[in-house]
């Protein structure tokens, strides 16, 4: 039987890290026997035996009714495990230890891995690791995860415990009634075990939260950050983005149209102008993507994503939500899908539908890619990430009427949030680029397929039949863009853009190369393209009906399987849909009377 240890931890303790640190990138997304949830596990050679790592959803207590605690529970007593990683927080040690108490009731082997000791060390806390081993009766080890002290000790320790528990095994229930005595012991323990001065002094980051954690400040602060984050994108990205495309024009020129010169015409249309153009034009934008991928890991890893959630807790509450509804909303910035599987840490389903109504108004890494794109083109340097910007508050603005709209189904609903806010930290430089790559790899990973079917597609409706010029009224395309005119003529929307929007139903990421096939150009000629045949408004009407309009198929599937209701998952589509029509229709018209 394989090995396996299940990596538990509450959350903000550096759970995460240190299953990175430990595993590097071989990670994967698996499904467990009688779960309904995906979690992370990677394998890990550990003396001469691979080891599988389980990383479990972060819980605050063993007993707790939450989805996930209720998953780490249940594959804790369902899996057969040669023993359990617990990862707690020093510097938070008497808030933690008991989780460590509830574990050890249920009879499996562990190890207790202490992180972050070099902030308690800082704050003049001091834990006398072998009075706390005796006492527990395990191994306890003191690690950074973030710096990686103390990893390597811990591994051998891991190699040593798992030699002295080679067979699996089950664990036994824990008794709730042993919750008094838990709490009872962890009191004697910590008194004898742990020194925490008697006034703390005020830390770093008291102090910068008195600015950033402001009733009246915090808000518009984080407004100022995020915008402060597009500069960024755009400033280091859009040269990367210039020179890639450049790259792959000269390929394109130099070397790909030679080689196939000798095939059939519309071979080499379809390869060129089809497949390179279009997975070109995407790919050209990569670059800009990592450098948003790196942005957003900095203002999370140095603890800011999670005070952004406190601070819109109070807002919230007025739509009868709380601040975990706004961290699923940040969530998906990177992709919708991760972040409406999330929505399981919220407790009453009420609460979950309307975060599930909110979330696929999340401008995903997906339309990130065409707003990156249209702004480039259409807009100048100066304007392009205040156009940017409108787009994300947009998103939070329909987000948040979407939940106004549904409080009187939420509103009644008291469950407190529970957060722990994490000091402020500085990421390191090897910890931010292999989660921006890692987050990058998995954009490609789930819109490659798409992406090459997508301008496989588009390359076939508006070139078929053959003897009709590409993308005209002759063509499938043509037909299908005449049927939908008058839908979109009133937003400013031509009959070629619509085309790609209707691909977008599928996945946003093939809206930009199908673009590419339809035009029948890639990168800055793509770009010239645009700019040559839209106006501003045009393009800003064309950006806002993507943002709104219906999520991608997947996210679709997301909400039908995790509302449990085809009624929610239609209810989503016709909203979105709805929604778009109007406020593109709203602004085109407006602006067009006012500017012409």
């Amino acid at each position: 039987m394989s090995k396996r240890i299940a990596l538990v931890g509450m959350p903000n303790t550096g759970k995460s890290t240190l299953f990175n640190r430990l595993t590097g990138a071989g990670a994967r997304v698996g499904n467990w026997p009688g779960l309904t949830v995906e979690l992370l596990s990677a394998k890990l050679l550990l003396g001469d035996s691979m080891v599988e790592l389980v990383d479990l959803p972060g819980l605050h207590n063993l007993h707790g009714f939450s989805e996930d605690e209720r998953v780490a529970r249940h594959f804790i007593e369902t899996q057969p495990l040669n023993g359990i990683l617990v990862v707690l927080n020093t510097t938070q040690l008497e808030r933690q230890l008991a989780l460590v108490l509830q574990l050890k009731a249920l009879g499996l082997p562990m190890l207790l891995a202490l992180n972050m000791a070099d902030e308690a060390q800082h704050r003049g806390i001091r834990v006398h690791r072998e009075v706390l081993e005796a006492q527990l009766g395990i191994p306890v080890r003191m690690i950074s995860a973030k710096h990686g002290r103390g990893v390597p000790e811990l591994k051998q320790s891991l190699t040593k415990w798992l030699r002295a528990h080679p067979e699996p095994s089950q664990a036994r229930a824990a008794v709730l009634s042993e919750d008094d005595a838990i709490e009872s012991t962890l009191d004697d323990m910590l008194s004898q075990s742990l020194h925490i001065p008697v006034c703390l002094s005020p830390t770093r980051t008291d102090r910068i939260d008195q600015v950033l954690l402001h009733p009246w400040l915090g808000i518009p602060l984080f407004l100022l950050l995020m915008l402060g984050v597009f500069q960024i994108v755009y400033g280091i990205g859009a040269p990367l983005q210039e020179g890639l495309a450049w790259l792959l024009d000269e390929a394109r020129t130099r070397w790909l149209s030679p080689l196939l010169a000798g095939l059939p015409t519309w071979a080499m249309s379809f390869l060129l102008e089809g497949l390179y153009d279009g997975i070109g034009t995407v790919m050209s934008f990569l670059p800009i993507i990592v450098v948003f991928f790196l942005a957003m890991a900095v203002v999370e890893d140095s603890g800011y994503l999670a005070r952004a959630a406190f601070l819109m807790d109070a807002l919230m509450s007025r739509m009868g939500l709380d601040g975990r509804a706004f961290v699923m909303q940040l969530m998906g910035f990177g992709c919708n899908v991760p972040a409406l599987m999330g929505t399981r840490v919220i407790r009453s389903r009420s609460q979950r539908i309307a975060a599930m109504m909110m979330i696929p108004f999340s401008l995903c890494s997906a339309r990130l890619q065409v707003f990156l794109f249209f702004t480039t083109a259409i807009f100048s340097p100066r304007a392009a990430p205040w156009v940017l910007f409108s787009l994300y508050v947009m998103s939070f603005v329909l987000a948040f009427f979407t939940a106004w709209l549904m409080r009187s189904r939420t509103r009644h609903n008291t469950d407190p949030m529970l957060m722990e806010l994490p000091p402020y930290r500085l990421p390191t430089l090897a910890a931010l680029t292999r989660q921006s790559f890692r987050e990058s790899g998995h954009f490609l990973r789930q819109a490659g397929g798409f992406i090459i079917l997508g301008v496989t597609l588009v390359w076939f409706l508006t070139h078929f039949p053959l003897d009709a010029a590409p993308a005209s009224s002759a063509t499938l395309a043509g037909q299908l863009a005449s049927w939908m005119e008058p839908i979109f003529t009133p937003l400013g929307i031509d009959q070629l853009l619509s085309i790609a929007l209707l691909f977008g139903f599928v996945a946003k990421e093939i809206v930009i190369g199908s673009l590419a096939v339809i035009y029948g150009a890639g990168g800055d000629e793509l770009s010239g393209v645009l700019a040559h045949n839209l106006d501003w408004i045009q393009a800003y009407s064309f950006m806002l009906f993507t943002l709104i309009y219906t999520p991608c198929l997947s996210a679709l599937a997301t909400i039908r399987r995790e509302s449990g209701s085809r009624r929610v998952m239609w209810i989503s589509l016709g909203w979105s849909l709805a929604v778009a029509w109007l406020l593109s229709f709203a602004f085109y018209q407006t602006a067009r009377a006012l500017f012409g």
